[in-house]
C-alpha cells in the first residue's frame, strides 16, 4: 500500500477495469456528485465496486466492444478492491471524446494497474483501507454466455467479439 494515493473513487465494473487497462479517459459523473464527492485533480486509487449486475455487465461488455476494447469475463473481473491508480487532470462538462457521455466528467490519464487490494468502496473521494476479502463471483458469472455453464469449448471460440442481437438496454435508463 505504500505509495498509493490516499484518496479513491469506486467506479463499477467493467468500468473500473476499463479505466486502467481498455483506454477509457473520461469518468462520467453528474455535477453533484463531483462537488459532493470533493472531486478535484489529482492522483488517485481505483476502486472496482462490490456491485455487478448482469444488465451492466452486457450493457458495459457491448459499450465497450464499439470502442475496440474486449473486457474479461465477469467472474474474472475484481471487486470490492483497488484495482490502480489514475491521475485526475481535468474536469469537464463537454467534450469530443468518444468516452464522455456526460454531464460532467473527470479526464483521467496515466493509469497505473496494481494487484488488488481489498477495500470498502464509498461514494465520492474516500480515503481507503485495506479490508476484507475480495468480493467472490455471484452465481451468474460462470454461466455467462455459456450454455448451461459449459466451457469445454470455449478455446475453439475464445476469440470471437461478443454478440448481441440488439443493443442491450442501458441499466438505469427507459428507452424513448
Amino acid at each position: 500500500m505504500s505509495g498509493l494515493p490516499p484518496l479513491a473513487l469506486s467506479v463499477r465494473q467493467p468500468w473500473a477495469w476499463a479505466i486502467i487497462h481498455g483506454g477509457k479517459v473520461i469518468e462520467n459523473r453528474s455535477l453533484g456528485a463531483i462537488k459532493s464527492g470533493n472531486m478535484d485533480c489529482r492522483r488517485i486509487c481505483i476502486h472496482a465496486a462490490t456491485g455487478l449486475k448482469r444488465s451492466e455487465y452486457d450493457w458495459g461488455l457491448w459499450r465497450l466492444h464499439r470502442h475496440g476494447v474486449t473486457a474479461p469475463r465477469p467472474e474474472d473481473l475484481p471487486r470490492g478492491a483497488i484495482i490502480g491508480t489514475v491521475d485526475v487532470v481535468d474536469i469537464i462538462s463537454e467534450s469530443d471524446s468518444e468516452w464522455f457521455g456526460g454531464p460532467w466528467g473527470l479526464v483521467l490519464e496515466n493509469p497505473a494497474p496494481v494487484e488488488p487490494i481489498p477495500a470498502v468502496g464509498e461514494l465520492g473521494y474516500f480515503a481507503w483501507e485495506r479490508s476484507g476479502e475480495l468480493a467472490a463471483p455471484l452465481p451468474w458469472m460462470f454461466g455467462y454466455d455459456r450454455p448451461n455453464g459449459d466451457s469445454r469449448t470455449l478455446s475453439l471460440f475464445d476469440d470471437l467479439p461478443p454478440s448481441f442481437a440488439e443493443a442491450p438496454e442501458r441499466p438505469g435508463r427507459k428507452r424513448s
